[in-house]
Order: C-alpha cells, then structure tokens, then sequence
C-alpha cells in the first residue's frame, strides 16, 4: 500500500517569492497545524489534495513519444569559444561533407585563423558595430580617447561559468569599465553568426537561403551548470536561431560529445598518436608515426584549401579496434575549460554511452594568461596594470595578442628565448606613472628569468614561458588523475586530446608523460576544430548518443500522509482533519543516474476535491542525491506545470479524476508535462533555471 501523496498545489514558494505567488485559495489560521509557527513554503498553501493513482515508473518508450522529426536541408553548428569561435555546416543530403566557414578577414602571424577571436565592439551609443578580428582592429585603430568611449568585449563566456547566480539579468564589463546586459552580447555573437552562414550558405545556394532550412547547433561546455545552458538557448531565442515554438531547430551540444563523436570517425593519417618522443605542434616527431605524419601535413595543407572535410560514412580505423563496452576519455581542453567525458562503445551501431558524468573546471589556456598578467604585475605592479588596462585598454589588447602568438611557440625542448613586444602606449604611460623607464623597472624586479629587450621587446626565457603553463597543465593532470580513480574509468583504452589548448606541446607532452602508460593517447589533426565537425555530426543525427548521466536530482514538492515520529513536527499541516506532511521531495531522478535519450518518467496522481479545477505542480532540483525536503539546502524551483481544467465540467469525469505527470530525460534539455486523462488537457513546460 502506497503512501497518500499531495502534489504541492500552487504555492510551495519560498518567502522572496511569495509576493510574487497567484495562490488560488488561501489558507485559514484553523486549517494550519498548531504546533509551531515555522518558516514552510507549505504555510501558504491552498487545497492542495492530490494523491497518486499509481507508483512512479519508467518508460524506454522514447520513439514512441517523438513526434514526426521537423526536417532541414542543413546543420550549422556554432562553436562558440572562450577565445576564438566559428562556424561549420553540412547538408543533409551530403552528411559526409563538412564545409568549415570561409577564411576570416585579419588574423595574426603564427595564428590560424579558420575560427575568428570571440571579440566584439559595440559603438558608444551600445549598438553592434563588429565581431572577431574586425572588431578587434577597429578598436585597436581608434584614437585612445576615443576608444573609451566604445564597448569592447573578449573572452566573456567564461562568465556564464563563473556567475552563481546567473539570470537573465547578469552584466558584463567591457574593457572600458562600463556594464552592459550578458543576454544582449550573446544574442549579438550568434545573430553575427546567423547572418555570415546564411550569407556564405545563399552564396553557394545562387538564392537566398531561409533560417527556417537550417538546423541549428550551438556547443557549450558539459560542465557548465543548467542555468548556463538555458542562457545560451535565451540568448539563440533572441538572435533569431530558434524560438520556444520551434525549440527543436536548436540543439545545446556539449563540446566533448561532439568530439567525441568526431573522433569516430577518424581515420588513421587524421590523427597523431603521441609516443614517448616530443610532440612538436601537434605531431610527434618519432618515427613511429613518420609515414602518417607527412600523411598528416598534406592533408591538412589540402583541408585547409578546400575548408571542406570528408568524414567517411564508416567507423575509423581506431574505431574499429574497439570492441563493446570498450572505454575512452575525451579531455576538452579550450580557453577558458577542460572537460572530462567518458564513454562507452554500444555495438553493432557503435553508440555512445556516458558512463561518468562531465568533470573538469576553469583550467584552460586563459589561466596562462592570468599568469602573464601576474608576472607584469610583478614587474610593474598591479596599481600600474590595472591602471594601464582602463586608461589604454586598445594597448592592453595588443600585448596580449603578442603574447598569444609567443605562447603558441612554446614547446618543451625550446632552448631561445622568446620576444614579447612592448607597445609603445605601454613604454611611454609607464614613465609617466612612474617617472621611470620599463628598463628600470626590470632591473629592480628581481626576476632574472625576463630580461630587456633593446628592440623594445621583453625577451622570456624558454623556462619562464614553460613557468607561465605550469599552473594550468598542473590542475588538468591532477584532475585527470582523479578521474582515472574511479572504478569506471580504470580500464579506458584512448585517451582522445582535442580543443584549441590540446596544440600546445607542452600539454601534450605532459598527458603524455602522466598517462601513456595507462592508455593510448590520440590528437586529431586540425585538434582545434575537432568540436565543431563533431558538432555538425551531432546535428545529423542527435540520436547518436545513447545514455548520459543526469547532472542533477529532480523532483516535485509534495505532500505525504503525517508519520509520528517519521516526520519533523515542523513539516505537519492539518487540513480537512487530515495530517500531511509538507514539503515533500518527491524524486523522479537522482544525480549520477544512468538515463536513456528520450527517457521518461511518469506519475499519476488525483485531486482530492472533484471541485478542484487548477492544479499546479513545482519542480524541484538540487545537485544532491540524498534529498528529502524541498527545504534542504541547495534545493532549487526550476519549473511549474499548472493545469487548467476550467471548462471542463460538462465532461464525464471518474470520481478520482487522473492527472499523469511526465518528465522527460536524456536530451541536454529536460521537459515536463502534465496531462488530465479525462480531457486530455495538457501542459508541457521546460525546466527552468534563469527565471525562479
């Protein structure tokens, strides 16, 4: 016999939200429990009666429940970075083609540009004025006080992994101190994207092209909390990618999926298996992999020629090494994360399975940057830096794109020093400042390992460089070799590096030296596109990964018959002389737990009072798995079913009326809805983390 259990009619808010609250019924003072006055959300609670008809089950009945797939001519899939992004597309008819964007206008020496810097600038009046290297030399060719007077933004992404309390609402600050609305740059980056692929799509097309033909992939990283997620999906509603009507033409991919499902495909000469010898940007130079080397090298002269990539319609050879249950690790290392991903081969398809949920943390190449702008700090002192950076913030861009280009030579067996130029802005304001030269200051610094340069030049010792890396490589491999702990990751065969860190020698040399032994380690070629052709594929065929781990528990708030001794005192409400226990969490799915794409979970429940004809349901998250109460610390609200049944009446209703509650599981977007069997009035909502 199954407990009674009541689904938190409609206000089980707490108190910041109770204002806000449209309660249908209001509670009398007779009707709460007399045993003490305590801070509930239950407190407000109307008729609230709603028992469960049947237990709660699964269903794997995902094909079922799909509706007739909406189809597109093309995927565009958006890899939006910390410090670079781009765009690839593939035509449905031709899915073994993926056409890279065209060649970006700018660019640096020593830097490929087949992505564009994730920079943007906005005019004084804070309109849209460029993105990427248009955007960045524009305002590096302002005049300075001019430059003030613009918005200009870099490497803001990482923002929506750092706010805790992410809303629609959240500011960034552009380099000139002044705030502007996170939701309106995001919104403006992907409707710069939107614009140039529809463009360069109508182009080869010979007509225009419609948004409506195109499939939408935009990547986001997998250890990005929910609310994050959701921000990016706002900010694709509002640069007109998507809408909430046609949600299905937008899909959030997770950067490690998506190479990992690249990564599948590879064939031999387009990867580099690292050996025990230095790698040498990107390609071992052993002799092992000679052949595939010089392989390697023409093939990536050709691709980026053509910018158009072949993926066979077949599993890769390294692929078919594999066999089922067969383990490997996708490390996603870009500019501002790592991710970790573990997946399992499911044959004869060759689908994925996520065996242990995304891990990682802020430790990409930007964390290298940080300590440059330490080591300056050092030098110089954090008062002039900080001073440096508002007063001259177009000078400030340019050192940290030489320094960008000197990061991208360093290498572990590197024996000369390397050249960092010094704007002259920076030079001239220092004196000033100080009243004396950069020179001095070096002298005085006691850092030996940076000498100056009389060309202007700050000139780095290779160590010293290598020392500027070490911070960030340090907490990859420490998390690494957390990971490789876990029972479920003790017996991975490959290690796949891929992201726009993964080219540096030194990462590669260190992954290398920490884990050759356990497993076999593998760069794709072209590493830093490898997310976005894995993204175009997911885009294909969204199907393609089979099983994920739910990041968080879920649950709705209910009411359960009152146990003494069982319950807390506090939670006991007496209504209708009956004893309920308030705030209730009732779960549908824990954190960690395995879930099937499409998978769903249903409950039946029943109203109390025939008369009751509005029923609300809150949904609950956390990111713990031993939840009892709404009211447990880390509890979060993050959605509402509410069912309207006015209109209703005339219809044959059975005395206990059913109202089926769906959750739906396994996407990396997770939906609700409710259902009134009698009328088959239905409700559907998506979890909410941005507007609760």
């Amino acid at each position: 016999m199954m407990e009674s259990v009541g689904v938190y009619g409609f206000c089980g808010c707490t108190a910041k939200n109770k204002m806000k609250c449209d309660s249908r019924w209001e509670v009398t003072a007779t009707e709460t429990a007399p045993t003490s006055a305590y801070s509930s959300p239950a407190r407000s609670l109307g008729d609230t009666g709603i028992t469960p008809l049947s237990p709660s089950h699964v269903v794997n009945d995902a094909d079922s429940n799909v509706s007739e797939q909406q189809t597109f001519l093309v995927v565009v899939a958006i890899d939006f970075g910390t410090t670079s992004s781009g765009y690839a597309y593939s035509f449905t008819k031709e899915p073994e083609c993926i056409h890279v964007m065209r060649r970006w206008e700018g660019g640096d020496p020593g830097v490929s540009n087949q992505k564009t810097p994730t920079t943007i600038l906005l005019t004084p009046e804070r309109k849209f004025h460029s993105f990427g290297y248009a955007a960045r030399d524009f305002y590096h060719d302002l005049d300075p006080n001019e430059a003030k007077q613009w918005l200009y933004l870099e490497k803001f992404k990482m923002k929506l992994h750092t706010t805790g309390d992410l809303t629609m609402d959240t500011d960034l600050t552009a380099a000139n101190g002044k705030n502007v609305k996170a939701l309106e740059i995001f919104a403006y980056a992907l409707q710069y994207f939107k614009e140039q692929a529809l463009k360069e799509l109508s182009d080869q097309a010979g007509s225009d092209f419609e948004n409506s033909d195109v499939r939408w992939v935009i990547t986001v990283p997998a250890i990005w909390k929910q609310p994050a997620k959701q921000f990016m999906r706002q900010a694709a509603y509002q640069a007109g990618l998507a809408s909430p009507e046609n949600s299905e033409q937008l899909i959030i991919a997770l950067e490690p999926e998506a190479a990992s499902i690249y990564c599948r495909k590879l064939r031999l000469h387009q990867m580099i298996e690292l050996s025990s010898k230095a790698a040498v940007n990107g390609y071992s130079s052993s002799d092992s992999v000679g052949a595939g080397f010089a392989q390697a090298k023409e093939h990536v002269r050709r691709n980026r020629q053509s910018r158009t990539f072949l993926v066979e319609n077949v599993i890769g050879e390294i692929w078919s090494e594999l066999e089922e249950g067969d383990k490997y690790v996708v490390v996603d290392s870009g500019g501002g994360t790592v991710d970790l991903t573990v997946h399992q081969i499911r044959l004869p398809e060759g689908h994925l399975k996520e065996l242990y949920k995304a891990t990682g943390g802020p430790y990409g190449s930007l964390g290298v940057d940080y300590e440059f702008e330490k080591l300056l700090c050092k030098i110089f002192g954090e008062d002039f830096i900080e001073q440096f950076k508002i007063k001259r913030p177009a000078a400030w861009v340019d050192l940290m794109i030489a320094f960008e280009s000197r990061k991208r030579a360093a290498a572990p067996d590197r024996t000369n020093p390397l050249n960092i130029t010094l704007p002259f802005s920076f030079i001239d304001y220092y004196k000033k400042f100080r009243g004396h030269s950069v020179e001095h200051a070096l002298r005085k610094s006691n850092v030996d390992f940076v000498k100056w340069s009389s060309q202007g030049m700050l000139r780095m010792s290779p160590d010293a460089m290598n020392a500027l890396f070490k911070p960030t490589i340090d907490s990859i491999i420490e998390h690494l070799r957390d990971l490789f702990q876990k029972p479920e990751v003790s017996t991975v065969k490959f290690l796949f590096l891929v992201g726009g860190f993964a080219e540096a020698p030194l990462l590669q040399q260190a992954v290398q030296a920490a884990f050759g032994d356990k497993c076999r380690i593998i760069v794709p070629q072209d590493v830093g596109l490898t997310i976005l052709k894995g993204a175009v594929l997911f885009g294909l065929d969204p199907a393609v990964i089979k099983v994920r781990r739910s990041p968080l528990t879920y649950g709705v708030g209910v009411l359960n018959r009152y146990v003494e001794g069982k319950h807390p005192p506090e939670k006991l409400l007496v209504k209708d002389g009956t004893r309920w226990c308030t705030d209730v969490f009732d779960k549908f799915i824990s954190a960690d737990q395995s879930v099937a794409l499409g998978e769903l979970v249903k409950r039946s429940y029943t109203p109390a009072k025939p008369s009751q004809l509005v029923i609300i349901i809150n949904i609950y998250s956390s990111e713990h798995d031993d939840v009892s109460f709404i009211t447990d610390p880390g509890v979060k609200k993050c959605g509402t079913l509410r069912l309207d049944l006015t209109g209703t009446s005339g219809t044959a209703v059975p005395p206990r009326r059913e109202i089926q509650t769906l959750m739906q599981f396994g996407d990396t977007e997770i939906k609700a809805t409710a259902i009134d069997i009698a009328t088959s009035k239905s409700v559907k909502v998506g979890i909410d983390f941005l507007n609760y």
